[in-house]
């Protein structure tokens, strides 16, 4: 067990983070139930042009409080160091005017609009009433949200074409006969028990709505964007060097990084090999994940065995980890796997509520039809999304409630920091030994080759470098990033079609897991050179993660300090 160090006293500047929380979550309803702050869930963001706005002049305002206040520890200069990084590299994003622009096939309103339903709890009558008001809001923010994008085309930015047609394609499949909204009012239910009569009609009508909205904007999307949309992925240096400084709260040489990550695709091929010698002498790399698919020792059947196969493993870490490797406090010593009621694949993780009372959730999203499910690949990510990874990182940030401030627990966030340490937390369960089985290491390499390939994807094809000779060199092309891709990774093909897309609609984003680990790695042996014979990995890890998720800079900064 873990206990809390004593009360920290409360100062000006955390005084200044608390009320940007509170206003930041009341101009967000979907964060604040993502939060697990349930005042709001009835209610979805303002997403016209002036709820982006009245988002600009809280992060303004707060800034210029900033200034009048004086840092009273340690505690204090990180949390001023990370909101002037993380609040200034919002208003540069604002100024650049993209953020309104936002629209890809995995992290853009349309996704959060939808995604929040998952989180919002169903256990009473009482929050079915906020579901069916909530549903009642999406017209409204869909529309507001169309508002948007028809402002920023008019000042000439549009996401791709790619991004638009993969939305447009997302709505007719949430709209379908069998889709979301068409079966949404079926699942609910309290105990088992249907609902009153009067709510399951209201909810039925208000679900019926929203999916009429999301058809209605999924054809705008076609018959407005569509023909004002570029045709050309690329965003370019400028504009990628601020996506990447986003997602990873730190300033990389992209081209070095681009180099690098070809040498660590590399690298990691060279391992793979040695492994596929293991699994069966001569076998090549593609032979060995062949035969570890179809080897029923690491096969599951149905979603039942998956959640179940899911939780006992995602335990089995936590009892093997506490006390030994990590400081593990009660709280984050318990949590819950689920099958997600979408179908669009990929596994994710949702954090704690404020109290704990609703648990950090490990979710598998699983397409619709696969019923086989293969663990050799899938026990490197229970790690990634329970313990070590983003489950033990953002738990023990949460718990910290006598240290931290609310933004600093709870809404501070960066891609870098929290997908890289999630990274590196898979490599240290196998530097720990806990993937030493064949199969298992060929899993977590295969995981690995993926991420390594999409740095060099990302930031070749936005920043307009020379793609690598395996793939013909010269400028890239949507076949040659496929085909470096498939080279690489081991996914189906729906998957690998879908990571494509999200790499070419999101810049910057999906090298911060590599990247992130990286600079993890380098932190850590930096570490490790200052304080020689007395470094201790176990006391290094609790150090940086009781710093919270902030840049990867500040992070630095703080840990070396």
């Amino acid at each position: 067990m873990t206990d809390q160090p004593a009360p920290r006293p409360r100062t000006p500047v955390d005084a200044v983070a608390d009320d940007y929380f509170t206003a930041a979550v009341a101009l967000s309803p979907i964060e604040a139930t993502y939060l697990g702050f349930t005042e709001h869930d009835h209610e979805i963001d303002d997403l016209s042009p002036a709820g982006y706005a009245a988002h600009d002049d809280l992060a303004r305002a707060t800034l210029a409080r900033l200034d009048t206040v004086t840092a009273q520890d340690s505690v204090d200069e990180v949390t001023v160091a990370a909101m002037r990084e993380r609040l200034g590299l919002q208003l540069e994003l604002a100024d650049s005017g993209w953020d309104r622009a936002a629209l890809n096939n995995l992290a853009s309103p349309l996704q959060s609009v939808r995604d929040i339903f998952d989180l919002m709890p169903t256990d009473t009558v009482e929050q079915w009433e906020g579901i069916a008001r909530r549903l009642g809001a999406v017209p409204t923010a869909l529309e507001q949200y169309l508002q948007t994008l028809q402002e920023s085309a008019a000042a000439g930015r549009v996401a791709a074409a790619r991004q638009v047609t993969a939305c447009a394609q997302q709505c007719a499949d949430l709209t379908s006969e069998d889709g979301y909204f068409a079966t949404f009012a079926d699942r609910a239910t309290v105990d088992g028990e249907p609902l009153p009569r009067p709510l399951q009609e209201r909810l039925r009508q208000a679900a019926g709505a929203a999916g009429e909205a999301y058809r209605q904007i999924g054809q705008r999307l076609t018959s407005e964007l569509l023909p004002l949309a570029p045709d050309n992925d690329a965003v370019g240096i400028e504009r990628y060097r601020l996506a990447s400084r986003g997602f990873l709260g730190a300033t990389v040489d992209l081209a070095e990084t681009y180099a690098w990550g070809q040498e660590e695709v590399a690298r990691i091929t060279a391992e793979m090999a040695l492994i596929a010698e293991q699994i069966r002498p001569g076998a090549s790399v593609p032979d060995s994940i062949e035969i570890l698919r179809h080897d029923p020792a690491y096969r599951l059947t149905g979603t039942d065995e998956l959640q179940a196969w899911m939780q006992g493993k995602a335990d089995q870490a936590i009892a093997d980890l506490a006390d030994t490797h990590f400081d593990i406090p009660d709280p984050i010593r318990r949590i819950e796997c689920r099958i997600a009621p979408t179908q669009t694949g990929g596994i994710y993780y949702t954090g704690p509520s404020d109290d704990f009372s609703r648990p950090g959730r490990m979710w598998w999203s699983v397409p619709k039809g696969e019923t086989e499910f293969g663990t050799w690949n899938e026990l490197t990510t229970v790690y990634h999304e329970g313990v070590p990874g983003h489950h033990l990182q953002v738990g023990q940030t949460v718990y910290r409630r006598e240290q931290l401030n609310n933004w600093r627990r709870m809404m501070c966030w960066v891609s870098g920091h929290g997908e890289g340490w999630a990274l590196y937390a898979e490599q240290l369960m196998a530097e720990f030994g806990f993937l030493d089985d064949p199969g298992n290491r060929m899993g977590m390499l295969a995981a690995q080759s993926l991420r390594a390939a999409r740095v060099v994807i990302d930031i070749g094809v936005h920043c307009e470098l020379p793609a690598p000779d395996e793939v013909g060199g010269g400028d890239w092309t949507y076949d040659k990033a496929w085909a470096y891709l498939t080279a690489h990774a081991f996914e189906s093909e729906a998957m690998l079609r879908f990571e494509l897309t999200r790499y070419l609609g999101w810049p910057g984003q999906a090298p911060s897991y590599k990247v992130g680990q990286r600079l993890w790695l380098e932190l850590r042996d930096e570490v490790r050179t200052i304080e020689g014979d007395a470094f201790s990995l176990k006391d290094f890890h609790k150090r940086a993660l009781d710093v919270g998720s902030v840049g990867l800079d500040v992070l630095r900064d703080a840990v070396l300090r």
